[in-house]
């Protein structure tokens, strides 16, 4: 089954979109959330889970140790990959310390901003990468990335150990010019890819429509302005699986069609 990387504008539903396909696929698969947006704080209230007690990067040493492994790596001219992981991951053999587990859906976070003056978030968006290039999934098994607002996550090369991109946008020029972007980076990647619109009504879902046709662009999947998803998340409280059901099967559908099919 897929590893997903979803990325959009910030303010897109990027998180939101994760909760809900993990919520619904979590009832009958195996569901990896990997939270790798580094500023990102709302999305285990999202799922109803817990902080997991380590990130990533704190298991492997700090940021600090990351940072001088990848400088070790440019220095060898080595891959910076095999620096870090030297063995498979499955969704078994997670360290138990960087995950939280409920029923099906687990959650693992890579690294967060935690002081002020600390640097870039470089080493974190490596560590991404090198970790789901070494995680393997099986059958019945989805993978979520949840990644920062923008494309910066392409350049860092995040989307090398994921099946495809999952691109959300909502009712903005902004989103427009960014899944246009989005799109052309993962055709040069050579990834599948597909297209969620967000939050939409009867006025704009249309327009949306053309605006990306005339770039090109398909539409995978469409969910609709929630009143229930904005009071949700205003007040922290977890996206069911039975929120928008209808529709995120509808989405599930198109984005399984669009990994058959390939868009590249």
């Amino acid at each position: 089954m897929p590893k997903l990387l979803i990325c959009g504008r910030g303010g897109s539903g990027k998180s939101t979109l994760v909760a809900l396909l993990a919520r619904r696929l979590g009832e009958k698969e195996r569901v990896l959330v990997v939270d790798a947006d580094e500023s990102n704080l709302g999305l285990g209230a999202m799922l109803k889970l817990q902080p997991p007690e380590k990130t990533l990067m704190d298991h492997l040493g700090g940021k600090p140790a990351v940072r001088e492994k990848l400088m070790a790596a440019l220095r060898g001219r080595g891959d910076e990959v095999m620096q870090l992981f030297t063995e498979k991951i499955t969704l078994d053999n997670l360290p138990p310390e960087c995950m939280y587990r409920e029923g099906q859906v687990a959650w693992l976070r890579v690294g967060k901003i935690e002081h002020v003056m600390e640097g870039c978030a470089c080493p974190m968006g490596a560590l991404a990468r090198a970790f789901l290039n070494h995680l393997a999934v099986g059958d019945g098994e989805w993978v979520l990335v949840d990644t920062e607002a923008g494309v910066e996550h392409f350049g860092r090369g995040v989307l090398e150990g994921v099946d495809a991109v999952v691109v959300v946008a909502e009712p903005s020029h902004e989103a427009v010019i960014l899944a246009e972007k989005a799109v052309k980076l993962a055709r040069e990647a050579k990834k599948n890819y597909g297209v969620v619109l967000n939050k939409v009504v009867d006025e704009t879902e249309p327009a949306l429509r053309e605006m990306l046709a005339a770039r090109g662009i398909e539409i995978t999947g469409v969910l609709p302005y929630s009143p229930a998803v904005g009071w949700a998340n205003l007040w922290g409280e977890p996206l069911e699986g039975g929120v928008m059901r209808d529709e995120v099967d509808r989405l599930v559908s198109g984005i399984k069609g669009m990994l058959e099919t390939g868009h590249r």
